[in-house]
């Protein structure tokens, strides 16, 4: 999965809310979401299919159920996506600091 699409998905609160309770509690159904939230069981179903699109969670079957699972490993490589920005702004910056003292010092 791409970081666009995990970036996509988290960005609505009600998709970040889902995850959060899945973190929670593993194994949740789409009545169990609806049931939690103020949207109909058709909404939570909208918002768990971007997760699942975007590799956030995972599907199973039991029986008649269909149970949603917490996949943290795109969120991982956002967290190593997001260090990396930071590690090239800390240069950055760094870089921009000795500029400034530089210019100061003549």
């Amino acid at each position: 999965m791409s970081n666009a699409s995990v970036f996509s998905a988290l960005a609505d609160p009600t998709r970040r809310s889902l995850l959060l309770t899945l973190a929670e509690h593993d194994h949740r159904t789409a009545t169990q979401f609806a049931d939690d939230y103020p949207i109909t069981r058709q909404g939570v179903l909208k918002h768990l299919h971007v997760l699942k699109d975007a590799g956030l969670v995972t599907v199973y079957q039991q029986g008649r159920e269909k149970r949603y699972v917490l996949t943290p490993e795109p969120l991982s490589e956002l967290v190593d996506w997001v260090d990396e920005l930071n590690t090239q702004w800390e240069a950055r910056l760094q870089r921009l600091k000795a500029f400034v003292e530089s210019a100061e010092s003549r």
